[in-house]
């Protein structure tokens, strides 16, 4: 929760009355402790007049120009919303699309929890750096994948004609979600072409692990981890148990279209492949740094990591802190590069803020943020690996860490 100083708080009721009493304030004995109504004057501490003073040089034009709005446009408006218009400003003004402000609805859609489990249309979307919600990941037999028109990587315009921008995202993502059975249409751009798809809400349960041994090869195994969710760390470790019962000396960790998740949970994961050391460490405004430090206790197999231009947020994190503790190689494309954290608070009205207030950096010092992860081999999948329908046919990141693993 965030709180106002109370001294803060006296002074703007004082001030509030005063304007709508039209009063004259007067300051006298400004030594005094507290504030103190005697009629038509108040008195307030030194302190508490500085204050004021700010409030009056911070926020009095915008006060000004939000009256005068109210008192001249053509048509009757409400305050409420000319007033949170100037909150959701605040934000824009930073042009983070990850940093917003969020009205009591808003939040409540926001603090759905990530439990895998929803109703929707499958799709994983982030905020980019177009400025557009961009598709980040499709859920396995999920509405969106079977409808076959929806590809990662297209951007999503509008929902039920309604647009929404990449700073809107948590909006956007309430929109696309609702009751199992309705109907959702969403507009997309792919290559400057806008097309809308209409798809049916169902029950998504997400699984975030999915593991077998790879055809063909013995005593290799293939973990995909898709994302970060609450059971996921839990759910790894029961991938690895599995492997190692049915003779696997090595795997492949499959970080592809990963957009990320719970931070906790991807340390849990750290733990499992990476020895005692350091996973990652943020900065903050300041300069200060705190590391997360992981405990020894790693898996004996030998594994190779596959990561591409979709893997994002704790995917990176993962991927990075891996590379750098020299635990195993990464094969595929540069990642994503979102290596910042936002911290949400509460407000007494109900309403948020979600700042962000700390960037990733890799154990050795590497900026994730904008950057990405290089992997040790750089791998591309060519037009020729897919079918006209779009499925991979010639996974050729798969073939160069099965190379490496052999």
């Amino acid at each position: 929760m965030l709180n106002i100083r109370k001294g803060l708080l006296a002074i703007l009721l004082i001030v509030a009355l005063l304007v709508g009493a039209g009063g004259v304030l007067l300051f006298q004995d400004l030594n005094k402790a507290g504030v103190v109504d005697v009629g038509n004057t108040v008195e307030i501490t030194r302190a508490e007049y500085d204050d004021y003073q700010h409030l009056i040089d911070t926020f009095g034009k915008a006060d000004s120009i939000r009256n005068y709005i109210l008192d001249n446009y053509y048509i009757e408006l409400d305050p409420e919303e000319i007033t949170a218009g100037m909150y959701y400003g605040l934000f824009d003004a930073i042009g983070d699309p990850y940093s917003y402000y969020m009205n009591p609805s808003e939040y409540a859609n926001f603090q759905i929890s990530s439990t895998g489990s929803y109703s929707g249309v499958g799709i994983t979307m982030s905020a980019h750096d177009s400025g557009y919600v961009v598709v980040q990941n499709l859920t396995e037999d999920a509405p969106a994948i079977s409808s076959g028109q929806i590809k990662v990587g297209d951007y999503i315009y509008k929902v039920d004609g309604t647009e929404y921008s990449a700073k809107e995202l948590d909006q956007c993502a309430a929109a696309v979600r609702g009751k199992a059975g309705t109907k959702v249409t969403i507009t997309f751009l792919r290559d400057g072409q806008s097309f809308d798809v209409t798809l049916t809400r169902a029950k998504i349960t997400t699984k975030t692990v999915k593991y077998s041994m790879i055809e063909g090869e013995d005593k290799i195994g293939y973990i995909k981890l898709s994302g970060f969710e609450s059971a996921s760390a839990a759910d790894f470790a029961g991938a690895l148990a599995w492997l190692k019962a049915m003779g696997a000396q090595s795997f492949v960790l499959d970080l592809r279209d990963n957009p990320g998740g719970l931070v906790s949970v991807c340390e849990h994961i750290a733990d499992q492949l990476i020895g005692q050391g350091t996973l990652y460490y943020t900065e903050d405004h300041d300069g200060n740094r705190e590391y997360s430090t992981l405990k020894a206790g790693r898996t004996d197999l030998k594994y190779v990591v596959l990561v591409n231009e979709n893997s994002a947020s704790c995917s990176e994190i993962l991927a990075a802190g891996i590379q750098d503790n020299d635990e195993a190689e990464l094969v595929g494309t540069v990642t994503y590069g979102k290596g910042i954290i936002q911290s949400s608070s509460q407000l007494t009205d109900g309403s948020a803020i979600k700042l962000t207030m700390w960037q990733y950096f890799s154990p050795a010092g590497k900026q994730i943020h904008k950057n990405g992860v290089s992997p040790n081999y750089i791998v591309e999948l060519t037009p020729e690996c897919y079918d006209d329908e779009g499925n991979l046919v010639k996974d050729l990141q798969l073939d160069k860490a099965l190379e490496l693993l052999r």
